[in-house]
């Protein structure tokens, strides 16, 4: 890309004012305690997970064999491969009908370890009905087989080709990023590299949602302990030990960009439950999005478990609906 992309259009800053209340657990609805109940039923009847490679949790996951439902295939699903760093990126393409109004690249969640763009049609297919948007979202390669710098690469590479072959490919400019758990976190790094590395800030809008940002724990995460309510303690330990195997300084703004400066990244909205191990990353990274300059929306729920928008419920309703004005308008 030999030219540099205009400025993304600035929106209108909004207060980080959060209610004390949401805190309270007498704010968590019923069907939220019923949620997180069979969430915690589920898992804790399944033995020991990190006894098994990840090799096989991840083809158990997609022969829907997991603790959780798969989601349906989307029909509005394609695959296409792109060149990268290291090889093929395989991209999942869910294209609307009608023309898009614009192209979200999401990045899916998983510790770095688990997870890929399937698991997420029903999300992402619910996201292409509500917004007019595509979904291009991306199958990057996992730890510990292929540890980082790999994900946050392949990332980069997918953003790359996005802007370069978005406009005539999609018929349309209007880019936003985002994504769950350690996609929230690579989402970041891809802005970050793509300011850094490329002089571009051609995205306008950040969907953040449950996000690590601090891979050396921030306090929520080191003091959740054992309670399998979708991340623990532990699971954090394993996947941030299998994602680093090969090296790295975890105070780099690469791997924990709440480390990062911040300046010059789009708008972002930061959701979070408040019954996620990994609270603390959100309230966290917001007021450092902010600080920096950028606009910045937090929606807090109350008694959300960790990426909480994945199981049925009035609290991910509420929570969808947002992310979907948030990015159908930017």
């Amino acid at each position: 890309m030999s030219s540099k992309p205009s400025p993304v259009p600035m929106r209108a800053a909004a207060p980080l004012a959060v209610d004390p209340a949401l805190f309270d657990p007498a704010a968590i609805a019923p069907d939220t305690r019923a949620v997180n109940a069979s969430i915690i039923k589920a898992l804790g009847a399944v033995p020991d997970r990190w006894v098994f490679p990840m090799a096989m949790l991840r083809k158990l996951r997609l022969e829907g064999k997991g603790p959780f439902p798969l989601s349906p295939e989307s029909p509005l699903a394609k695959v296409v491969e792109i060149e990268g760093p290291h090889g093929q990126i395989p991209l999942r393409i869910l294209t609307p009908p009608a023309p898009p109004k614009g192209v979200y690249l999401h990045i899916h969640g998983g510790g770095w370890c688990l997870g890929s763009a399937r698991e997420n049609d029903g999300l992402n297919h619910r996201f292409v009905e509500r917004t007019g948007f595509a979904v291009v979202s991306v199958d990057y390669r996992l730890a510990p087989e292929i540890p980082y710098p790999a994900a946050p690469d392949d990332c980069e590479a997918a953003a790359l080709w996005l802007l370069r072959e978005g406009p005539s490919r999609f018929g349309t400019n209007r880019f936003a990023i985002g994504g769950e758990s350690a996609g929230a976190n690579l989402a970041v790094a891809t802005l970050l590299r793509l300011r850094d590395r490329h002089g571009l800030n051609a995205f306008r809008a950040a969907n953040l949602n449950a996000g690590a940002y601090d891979l050396a724990l921030t306090p929520s995460a080191r003091r959740w302990g054992d309670e399998p309510l979708v991340l623990n303690t532990r699971d954090i330990n394993v996947f941030v030990g299998h994602y680093l195997r090969g090296g790295s300084d975890v105070a780099s703004p690469d791997v924990s960009p709440l480390q990062a400066d911040l300046t010059d990244l789009p708008p972002a909205l930061f959701t979070i439950g408040t019954r996620d191990a990994l609270l603390d990353d959100t309230l966290f990274m917001a007021p450092r999005w902010l600080s920096a300059g950028n606009a910045t929306e937090l929606a807090v729920y109350p008694g959300g478990c960790h990426v909480f928008v994945g199981f049925p419920g009035s609290l991910a309703d509420q929570a969808l609906a947002r992310i979907h004005a948030f990015v159908g308008t930017c």
